[in-house]
């Protein structure tokens, strides 16, 4: 990554000092960035938009850091249940399955109902006890039956995977989480269910862009969205949401990616969705769990993150459908998007200096999902952003939220 930086910025014939002054950023955060340092995603996205590149171009492969320590045992130990369920050992004989008894279809549907809300509600022990269950029995049931039963059985268990896949993703154990989408969206495909193999997509391309795998994930939605693309007169509420759940991801991946007249397309095209819609939509797993008007304008609002516009970000985020009233009129939205829309404000507030309404965002935040919170790197790099720019003593409370965010004063 150095290296692509070094390159990219003589080809522009920039200095050091020359880049760090286009992209907005200190002399010294260039600097680390061309010695080797690790930067974040934020800061690249910056580097790629003055040098006129793509984020991903800076992007290089190299050997992972080790991850050690007790924190990667635990999760280990904690994750073993759900990974015994959803990818048992491959050998040379078929796969024989511990016997279990097959779940009634019905019960497996309202069984992820109630995992999904468990996991609006910031369960996700609750919903890690439940998982493992509902993957063997929806396997077992899937064995069990034949014919239209059999199809019926699938279908569920493509739900199971769904909800799995959206649950290892929050708390960001990828590999299984791809696996588990991956056979979500398969056999949703086979069973002739498009829109719930779009939905996987969709929850797809959120872990490709939590990999930074910008190129991938606008590839993938932008070609799933032309393939399900609605007659707007006639479309179902689910398929539009679908749809411009898909083009979200286009957006958020291609306005990282440093292609802005993309991302401003695919926002256009979700908000024609959203219009369409009238008011938002959460019926999982339909879709991904949360579509509509207000839902479209929070990720309109992260654009104005990337581009610095802090100041647009505070005004905009009370106004209109994201006001008390205008919520209220749309039907509210999922608690994750609503969560993450509020971190943007924290964000925005630390970088305008208004350090204790930053904190008492988090703190309302953290009354409401303190275990989701303690899974978003943002939280724990804007609280380490407050710590470095707070020239006052630290109030309790901010000493209170770097504890909990794990983060070093």
């Amino acid at each position: 990554m150095a290296d692509n930086v070094r390159k990219y910025r003589r080809t522009a014939g920039l200095s050091q000092e020359g880049l760090a002054e286009a992209a907005d950023l200190s002399l010294s955060t260039v600097r680390k960035v061309e010695q080797g340092g690790d930067a974040r995603v934020e800061t690249l996205h910056a580097l790629a938009r003055a040098l006129g590149v793509t984020t991903s171009a800076l992007f290089a492969t190299e050997a992972p850091r080790s991850v050690v320590g007790p924190q990667d045992d635990a999760n280990r130990q904690h994750l073993a249940e759900l990974r015994r369920a959803l990818m048992p050992p491959v050998g040379l004989s078929p796969h024989v399955a511990e016997f279990v008894e097959a779940a009634e279809l019905g019960a497996t549907r309202e069984h992820v109902r109630d995992a999904r809300a468990l996991y609006e509600k910031d369960r996700y022990s609750s919903v890690a006890k439940m998982l493992p269950n509902l993957l063997r029995t929806s396997e077992a049931a899937v064995a069990a039956l034949e014919g239209e039963d059999q199809q019926h059985a699938m279908i569920a268990r493509s739900q199971v995977l769904l909800m799995t896949g959206q649950f290892l993703t929050q708390v960001r154990q990828y590999d299984m989480g791809y696996f588990a989408l991956a056979e979500a969206i398969k056999l949703a495909k086979e069973n002739g269910q498009t829109l719930t193999a779009a939905t996987g997509v969709v929850g797809m391309c959120w872990l490709l862009l939590r990999q930074d795998r910008f190129d991938e994930c606008e590839a993938l939605a932008a070609r799933a969205a032309a393939e399900i693309e609605p007659r707007m007169s006639g479309a179902t509420t689910q398929h539009l949401a679908v749809w411009g759940e898909l083009w979200l991801r286009v957006a958020a991946s291609s306005r990282r990616n440093n292609r802005p007249d993309v991302a401003g397309e695919a926002r256009r095209m979700a908000a024609t969705a959203a219009s369409a819609m009238g008011r938002e939509d959460m019926s999982f797993p339909d879709h991904w769990g949360g579509f509509g008007p207000a839902t479209a304008e929070m990720k309109a609002v992260e654009d104005l993150v990337l581009d610095g516009d802090m100041r647009g970000v505070l005004r905009r985020s009370d106004e209109g459908p994201l006001s008390a009233n205008g919520l209220r009129a749309l039907g509210g939205v999922t608690a994750n998007n609503w969560n993450r829309h509020r971190l943007d404000v924290v964000r925005a507030s630390v970088e305008t200096g208004e350090h204790q309404e930053a904190i008492a965002e988090l703190k309302r935040i953290h009354h409401r999902a303190g275990g989701w919170l303690t899974h978003q790197p943002m939280a724990r790099h804007v609280m380490t952003d407050l710590l470095k720019t707070r020239k006052r003593t630290l109030t309790q409370d901010m000493r209170d939220m770097a504890a909990h965010l794990n983060v070093v004063e």
